[in-house]
């Protein structure tokens, strides 16, 4: 009876504390819910404190007419190609610009070094520091997954460091090959699109694949050039594989000019679906004309901001549209007609570069394309761009005057959303 009168007693004396306390809990449960509390703004989400992936969102890019625009170009090219990649990098270049360059793991180590010390003793482009070199080259193989990670290479590479660096100060990322030429000067595309808004990406795309279901998206492929030293074809393995479910797949040209918010948002993949993607196209034929295209149609945020167009000049074989015929003099008169600013494939230095060097980029051997920037003369042969002037100053051409009405077609309204992703 003592023990019961005992206990009975300890319970009695937390009554009031248990009362009290689940008193005050009530109380400061209904004020949480009621009556807001004098912590940081409200409208701030609970995430931006909690998760990583705020800070992976776009860059939002500058409205159109804002400031000149800045192009991020990577050119790559094989062994014997190094001569090749100067000469179209001189063709392109422009102060303002970032440039990489990349000869494969296929070329001998010299080549990187020659080419790198001979731009590197270029007065001009050692005064912008605006061209890298990429010494640890990848191994290309072709219609292997390879070449979109060199592309996703340089794209990172170009989004590192601060902007005086060529880091993310630029607009517009265009890969081109030893292959391409520009058919238009820099002033010229840099005029055309400084009119443009930022966020357009050119990427010649469609959902109707076709054969390409069954002969490229169903067989399963590997890519030597991901586990091998010296370049080799791809190789198939007898499994086959179903068309994906989670997304849809879209091809077209692997050559494009990307906006800085996609290519940021491929090499963040804040939402995973450019990792999902890029790991389904490692085992994919000719994954660089499906991947890019697959990621923008598939994300809610870009699928509107595609121009159906790659920006080139491309005489293909009919049928069935898969190998580029080397163009020669005899196509020059087309490729000026197509208005692109580039055009695909030349043999190296082929008479019809020299062609267009003269008549439409106005460009002496070994010397960069002419723009508003030279500041230098021309007297007794001299190069005018030898010495770097206002780099602001354009003096656009006819090059100008066709990539604007090419841009101006493109976006109409008979082309630009009815061509988009679906």
């Amino acid at each position: 009876m003592k023990l019961q009168s005992l206990h009975a007693a300890v319970d009695r004396r937390w009554l009031l504390p248990l009362a009290v306390g689940s008193a005050l809990s009530l109380l400061l449960l209904v004020a949480l819910t009621t009556f807001p509390l004098p912590f940081p703004s409200s409208s701030s989400s609970p995430s931006a404190a909690l998760f990583v992936e705020h800070k992976l969102a776009p860059t939002p890019p500058s409205p159109a007419g804002a400031s000149l625009p800045r192009i991020a170009f990577l050119i790559s090219g094989s062994a014997g190609d190094a001569s090749a990649l100067r000469r179209v990098l001189l063709a392109l270049y422009h102060p303002r610009n970032r440039y990489i360059l990349h000869l494969d793991a296929e070329a001998p180590d010299s080549d990187r070094r020659d080419l790198a010390a001979g731009l590197a003793a270029h007065p001009v482009i050692a005064s912008a520091a605006n061209v890298r070199v990429v010494d640890r080259a990848n191994l290309i193989t072709y219609r292997g997954p390879t070449m979109v990670a060199n592309t996703l290479h340089a794209a990172a590479a170009f989004l590192w460091g601060h902007a005086g660096a060529g880091g993310s100060d630029w607009d517009w990322f265009i890969n081109l090959s030893a292959s391409d030429y520009p058919l238009v000067t820099q002033d010229d595309l840099i005029h055309a699109f400084s009119k443009l808004p930022r966020d357009l990406n050119f990427i010649d795309h469609t959902s109707d694949i076709g054969w390409k279901e069954f002969q490229r998206a169903k067989p399963v492929i590997i890519d030597p050039g991901l586990y091998m030293k010296k370049k080799a074809d791809v190789f198939w393995i007898p499994q086959r594989r179903s068309v994906p479910t989670a997304f849809k797949l879209f091809t077209g040209s692997a050559w494009m000019a990307l906006s800085r918010p996609f290519v940021e948002y491929c090499i963040w993949g804040w939402d995973n679906l450019p990792r999902t993607v890029l790991m389904y196209y490692s085992n994919f034929i000719s994954s660089p004309e499906g991947y890019f295209h697959t990621v923008v149609c598939n994300a809610e945020e870009f699928k509107n901001t595609t121009v159906n167009h790659d920006l080139h000049y491309i005489s293909w074989d009919n049928p069935p549209k898969q190998h580029p015929h080397y163009l020669t003099v005899e196509d020059l008169d087309r490729m000026v007609a197509s208005d692109a600013p580039f055009a695909r494939k030349f043999h190296a230095d082929d008479p019809v570069l020299d062609r267009i060097d003269e008549e439409i980029l106005s460009r002496g051997a070994d010397m960069p394309t002419p723009g508003g920037w030279c500041a230098g003369t021309r007297e007794n042969g001299s190069d005018p761009c030898s010495v770097i002037g206002d780099t602001s100053l354009l003096r656009p051409g006819r090059g100008a005057v066709r990539l604007q009405r090419l841009v101006t077609s493109l976006l109409s309204e008979e082309k630009f959303h009815p061509r988009q992703c679906k």
